[in-house]
C-alpha cells in the first residue's frame, strides 16, 4: 500500500541556512520531495524567480487570496505577507510525495493546529554568533536590517520547544541527511500506518 506523503515544515532563524538545506534536499532526493512555493508580498532578491522561489504578488492580490480561503496559513513578517497555497500541498501528499514548506514559526504552528500530522523541523546554528557571520556574509541587508533580524531571532527562540525536531546546521550535507532520516522514520510511525495495519489485520483474520 502506497504511503501518503508527509507535510514537513522547515523553519529557523534568519541566516541559518534554511534555503540552502531545502535546495540540497530536493536535489539529493528529487522523486521523494517537492517544495510548496509560498506567496509573498516582498520584493524578489537577486536571482529569485516568480513561481520558482516564491509567488510574488501585490498586497491587494494577497488579501484577495485570504478572503477567498486559498491559503493554508499566512502571516506578516518584517512588514510583508507570507502564505501557503493549499491545493498544491494536498495534491502532492495524496501522490505519496513529501511536501516541504519553508515558512516562519507562526505560520508553522497554525498549520500544525489544522493538520496535527504535520512534521515540524527547526534549523539552528551551532552557536548564536554564527547567525551574525552568516547575515553579514550574505550581503543582502544593511547593518540596521541585520540588527533587526537578530533581535527577531532572539524573540523567536521561544518557538523551538514547539517543534518536533531540532537540526543543527554545522554542515549542509549532514543536516540534509538527518532531515531525510527523520522523515523516512516518520513514514513508519504506527499513527501514520493505521490503514495498512487495519488491512493486514483483516487479512490475517481470514485464515
Amino acid at each position: 500500500m502506497k504511503k501518503e506523503g508527509i507535510l514537513t515544515i522547515i523553519s529557523g532563524f534568519s541566516g541559518v541556512g534554511k534555503g540552502t538545506i531545502v535546495s540540497a534536499l530536493l536535489r539529493e532526493y528529487p522523486k521523494e520531495y517537492c517544495l510548496s512555493i509560498s506567496a509573498t508580498t516582498r520584493a524578489p532578491r537577486e536571482g529569485e524567480k516568480d513561481g520558482e522561489n516564491y509567488f510574488f504578488v501585490s498586497r491587494e492580490q494577497f488579501e484577495t487570496m485570504i478572503r477567498e480561503g486559498k491559503l493554508l496559513e499566512y502571516a506578516q513578517y518584517v512588514d510583508n505577507y507570507y502564505g501557503t497555497p493549499g491545493d498544491f500541498v494536498r495534491e502532492k501528499l495524496s501522490q505519496g510525495i513529501n511536501v516541504i514548506l519553508e515558512i516562519e514559526m507562526q505560520g508553522a504552528l497554525k498549520i500544525k493546529e489544522q493538520y496535527p500530522d504535520t512534521l515540524l523541523i527547526f534549523i539552528v546554528p551551532p552557536k548564536a554568533s554564527d547567525l551574525l557571520d552568516r547575515l553579514i556574509n550574505r550581503g543582502t541587508e544593511t547593518k540596521e536590517q541585520i540588527e533587526g533580524r537578530l533581535r527577531r531571532s532572539a524573540q523567536e527562540a521561544v518557538y523551538m520547544k514547539d517543534y518536533d525536531y531540532i537540526v543543527v546546521n554545522d554542515k549542509v550535507e549532514r543536516a540534509v541527511h538527518q532531515i531525510h532520516q527523520i522523515i523516512e522514520n516518520e513514514q513508519d510511525r504506527v499513527c501514520r500506518r493505521e490503514e495498512f495495519i487495519d488491512q493486514l489485520t483483516c487479512e490475517l483474520h481470514q485464515w
